[in-house]
């Protein structure tokens, strides 16, 4: 794993209620995190990829488990684009724990206009924002 392959990163708390009985993180949590990181990349307040009247919905989730992960600490979260469609993207996103991976996913994200609700094309402006963040090939 290689931090620079991801553009944008983001922490969240393990939190004690976040284990199950096995004394792990429970894997729901796991959830959270890729939602952590998945806002953050979509919403964030200087460059929002949505537009007025369309919010994103995720259309499929991958997760991919890895390793456990421990209480307590901190889930570390990248997220890069993958691909770029007409009115969707693919996500994938990595949570790492004390730098080990314990999990990876892909989700697919379609623009939906709200008042219709259904799917509409990318605007350029998320197009050209998506295509900086995309996945880093050497």
């Amino acid at each position: 794993m290689n931090k620079d392959d991801y553009p944008l990163w983001s922490i969240d708390t393990i939190r004690y209620g976040d284990t199950d009985a096995q004394g792990h993180v429970n894997n729901a949590v796991f959830a959270t995190f890729l939602e952590t990181g998945r806002t953050q990349f979509l919403l964030h307040p200087d460059r929002p990829l949505r537009h007025t009247g369309t919010i994103f919905v995720i259309a499929k989730l991958v997760l991919d488990f890895k390793a456990e992960m421990q209480w307590p600490g901190e889930a570390h979260i990248g997220t890069r684009c993958k691909s770029i469609g007409r009115s969707s993207f693919v996500l994938e996103q990595i949570v790492v724990q004390n730098d080990a991976v314990r999990a990876i996913a892909e989700t697919v994200m379609v623009m939906m206009d709200e008042t219709t609700r259904k799917s509409t094309p990318l605007p350029d402006i998320a197009i050209a924002q998506l295509k900086e963040k995309r996945k880093v090939t050497s």
